[in-house]
């Protein structure tokens, strides 16, 4: 039996070693275990002293690297001045550009003084007054009369938008744009009343033209403007409901009641825009509304006010308008009882802040643009791979969503390529899913203002206005420093193509990112261009570390690159004598269109 009591026990461990036995004993144990803390803390203090080092050799790179940036931006501050004195000199091409237009605005009043063929000038008032006045007196015209009559009012009122979006706001007084905008309306609504008189005459004599086999009157009249198809119920036949018009793809069908009583039905199909109401002239006393500063204090705020104002005002106009084509459209019987009013010209609400700084900032850029918003969906649908591309002297290109609207996802990615020569613009192909695609378009010279508009009639939607962030998702960017970019790409688009990158999206509203490269006329197709990415928030231009593949984005300084004020000085460190021979010699016509493109589509924003 063991004994309990004061007597301590021996601890004894056996190792098994093979066939041998070692005692350890607990002063082995301790000694054993006071080595192991001994090395531990001796690893502990190598890493230590390694960390210290490590991160004495960081703070070390990091003091270098923060004097060498601090030595660039004192460099590039030095030499501030002398850039932007060069940008001044070398953006002299858009005030030049702006008096070869008014040039060609008298030049254009002068040929048609000289032409005496009897039409009025939009631009004067008194013989757009005279010319109203007599059209007004004129009476018992046919139908075939007003729509020959309607090539020159149509041409009247395409003159006198051209002239509204043509015009710089510090060349159009309030005065001149009432006049302007109210002989639009007027000649609007004077067309459409020559056309229910017009109707009621031909309605008088529907016994005479009845057609032989139903008894009731049908007659089709087509121009490249209008197609007027018209039926008068003469026989009232109640089993004669399903009418269509010979030898077209047109007809309807009435009920039973209708069928049996006096009526008549118009329909009035038009090659022209009757519905859109007209847009908002920016006028030289709102010019000084708003100014940069302003404008960053106040955004949210603007913006704010400026929902509640749309949403309100697209209500109104759209219950006034479907009212007044319903009504024109289902009483033709009572056209010519009817006596239309002309509507004083009203002053549009106040634009808001935002519009009106994009506006005042980019003197080329049209105020009077609106968005036609058609099918669209309850969820946006974004094309992949969007870019902006310069790829060939005089060309600009690019991937871009259809009228700007959230898209559904059956819509294919189109390309479309747009040619500029000096102050003129051409559509020179469309691509729709990778094919070609045919347009009226195509091989068409037209300036700017009325290269959009023909776009936007075809269909061809691309030009955001104040309005269009209401409804898609955008990429919003200061608007000084998207107009700066905007301006300096232009004057550099005769040699340099100009890509979209996904860190656009990345960096903060006051800055930039794009990828740039040269490329002169003669340089053959480049399947794998190497692209510089640059970063540019208005005031100072910077080559990125990162490429389009990184993982993640930085705003790191590329090596061996420095910081400069302009686009145009930091392509300059990178370009051939050549390239930048052509930058300087750029006709200041060319440079003002593309410029006055890229303002239009805001591709920095919308892409």
């Amino acid at each position: 039996m063991p004994q309990h009591g004061s007597q301590s026990k021996k601890v004894v461990t056996f190792v098994k070693s093979g066939s041998k036995k070692k005692k350890i004993t607990k002063a082995d144990r301790l000694r054993q275990i006071q080595e192991e803390e001994e090395k531990r803390q001796k690893e502990e203090e190598e890493a230590r002293v390694k960390y210290e080092k490590e991160e004495m050799e960081r703070l070390e790179i990091q003091r270098i690297e923060n004097e060498k940036l601090q030595k660039l931006e004192a460099k590039d501050l030095e030499r501030r001045n002398e850039e932007l004195e060069e940008l001044y000199l070398l953006e002299a091409c858009f005030p030049e550009a702006e008096k070869l237009k008014r040039d060609d605005r008298f030049l254009s009043q002068w040929k048609h003084y000289i032409q005496c063929d009897g039409s009025p000038d939009p631009s004067i008032a008194q013989e757009m007054n005279t010319f109203i006045t007599l059209w007004k007196e004129e009476a018992n015209e046919t139908l075939e009369e007003v729509i020959e009559k309607s090539k020159l009012v149509l041409n009247l009122i395409e003159k006198l938008k051209l002239i509204l979006l043509e015009t710089p706001p510090y060349d159009l007084q309030r005065k001149n744009i009432i006049q302007y905008q109210g002989s639009i309306l007027e000649l609007q609504e004077l067309l459409h009343l020559k056309f229910n008189r017009a109707t009621e005459i031909l309605l008088r004599q529907a016994s005479t033209l009845a057609d032989l086999d139903s008894g009731n009157m049908e007659k089709v009249i087509q121009d490249e403007n209008v197609t007027l198809y018209i039926w008068a119920n003469l026989k009232k036949n109640p089993r004669h409901r399903s009418i269509r018009f010979s030898e077209t793809q047109t007809g309807f069908e009435i009920p039973r009641m209708l069928a049996t009583s006096d009526i008549a039905l118009r329909l009035l199909h038009t090659h022209y825009d009757h519905v859109t109401p007209l847009s908002p002239v920016l006028t030289p006393s709102q010019e000084h509304v708003s100014l940069v500063t302003d404008f960053v204090k106040e955004e949210v705020k603007s913006v704010q006010t400026a929902v509640s104002k749309d949403l309100q005002e697209e209500n109104k106009q759209q219950e006034n308008e479907s009212n007044s084509v319903h009504e024109e459209e289902t009483k033709a019987e009572e056209q010519g009882d009817v006596e239309e009013q002309t509507c004083p010209v009203q002053e549009e609400p106040e634009t808001t802040k935002y519009e009106m700084e994009m506006k005042l900032l980019s003197q080329t850029v049209s105020a009077a643009q609106e968005l036609l918003l058609e099918n669209a969906c309850e969820k946006p649908y974004f094309l992949e791979e969007d870019e902006v591309d310069l790829c060939q002297f005089t060309t600009l290109g690019g991937v871009y969503h259809l009228d700007i609207l959230e898209l559904p996802p059956q819509c294919k990615p189109m390309k479309g390529w747009m040619i500029v020569e000096e102050n003129l613009c051409m559509l020179a192909s469309i691509k729709v899913n990778n094919k070609k695609h045919s347009s009226i378009l195509e091989e068409k010279w037209m300036t700017p203002v009325s290269f959009i508009i023909a776009l936007k009639n075809a269909g061809l939607n691309i030009f955001p206005t104040g309005h269009s962030h209401l409804y898609v998702v955008i990429n919003y960017k200061h608007p000084s420093v998207e107009v700066k970019a905007y301006r300096q790409m232009a004057l550099l688009s005769s040699a340099f193509a100009f890509c979209w990158s996904k860190w656009n999206t990345v960096c903060d509203s006051k800055k930039t990112i794009f990828q740039v490269r040269e490329h002169l006329l003669k340089e053959e197709s480049i399947q794998n261009p190497n692209w510089t990415l640059l970063m540019f928030s208005g005031d100072r231009a910077q080559s990125l570390k990162i490429n389009e593949s990184s993982d993640a984005f930085s705003e790191a300084l590329k090596e061996e690159t420095e910081f400069h004020s302009t686009l145009y000085h930091m392509v300059k460190d990178f370009a051939s004598q050549e390239a930048m021979r052509e930058v300087r010699r750029s006709n200041c016509q060319f440079v003002d269109s593309v410029c006055h493109m890229l303002l239009s589509t805001r591709l920095l924003s919308y892409s």
